[in-house]
């Protein structure tokens, strides 16, 4: 039987349903269901496949990969925290975003489910952190409190510029908090990169050099996807809500506001997390001309004659 390499995944990474595939795999809330001992028994077969030390079917040793890759760290082999895996990514913000959806118009709701939202968030980033190099507790502490602070200025900002507006123009204000928080967590924890560059390679995997540009672009990928991810669940529910509002549904059964938004939410993320995730190669390219000198300076001295590197841009 032909050896499979599963330090790669499944599905070809160069098309975007390749890509598309693997996060329906990766984020699939059902990975959370799995009991401990089962994650153990799928990380040992993998070890032991890697190894060479056993031989199983192709759909048998799939299906521990991604069971693996569900709940352990790639770089350290550790159990991650259950809130913290990208398995647990729909079910916690449908929850979040829908309750900040919900309860979006007194100061103490939208300053509550902010904070909530940071806080997951830095939680996330914690266990998702590399083991390479790993992101200081002073760097966490400054992105959670800058995200924080930046979400609820724009939020509680945007709330009072929006007083006289249409009720459905205040349904927007935690998209907007959220974004602006994007724009501010991701850069923040990544703060080390953009000064110091990421790692580019050729095709053929071979480090020529790090660059200051590509960090930037991996950066703004990675804050379009979050963006764009929350986009469906943020933005099309105030539609829905609005109409109810109008119509005097939730006048009626109040009790439906909060769980039928983070229902709408569940409904959306479900797909939008793993389409958006997909959006950009995992391996992203960037035109040789674009890099810094000293970069253009090494693929000639190399010979390298692509006229792109490429580089990992983070999730």
């Amino acid at each position: 039987m032909e050896k499979i390499n599963i330090n790669e995944p499944r599905w070809d990474q160069n098309t975007y349903w390749g890509r598309a595939k693997h996060f329906f795999t990766t984020t699939n809330p059902l990975n959370l269901l799995v009991s401990s001992s089962e994650l153990d028994k799928a990380k040992d077969l993998v070890i032991k496949y890697r190894n060479g030390d056993i031989h199983v079917s192709e759909d048998e040793i799939w299906r521990a990969k991604h069971l693996y890759d569900s709940a352990f760290h790639p770089d350290t082999g550790e159990k991650m925290l259950l809130i913290g895996r990208m398995s647990a990514q729909v079910p916690m913000n449908m929850t979040i975003t829908g309750c900040m959806l919900a309860f979006y118009k007194t100061t103490p709701q939208v300053v509550f489910w902010q904070w909530i939202n940071q806080s997951f968030n830095a939680v996330v980033n914690y266990t998702n952190r590399s083991g390479d190099s790993p992101i200081p507790v002073k760097q966490l502490g400054t992105s959670y409190v800058l995200a924080t602070s930046g979400a609820l200025v724009t939020a509680l900002g945007l709330n009072n510029l929006v007083k006289s507006a249409p009720p459905l123009v205040g349904r927007f204000v935690p998209f907007c908090a959220v974004a602006a928080a994007n724009c501010v967590n991701i850069p923040m924890m990544r703060l080390k990169e953009l000064r110091e560059g990421i790692t580019v390679i050729d095709k053929n995997g071979n480090k020529v050099g790090t660059s200051k540009t590509a960090a930037k672009g991996a950066i703004t990928q990675v804050v379009t996807s979050r963006i764009c991810m929350a986009m469906p669940g943020m933005l099309i529910p105030p539609f829905i809500m609005n109409y109810l509002d109008r119509k005097g549904t939730l006048k009626k059964f109040p009790w439906m506001n909060a769980p039928l938004q983070v229902g709408l939410c569940g409904v959306f993320l479900i797909f939008a997390t793993p389409l958006c995730c997909a959006l950009f190669p995992q391996q992203s390219s960037i035109p040789i001309d674009s890099l810094e000198p000293e970069i253009r300076e090494m693929v000639t001295k190399l010979k390298i004659e692509d006229k792109h590197l490429y580089y990992n841009k983070g999730l």
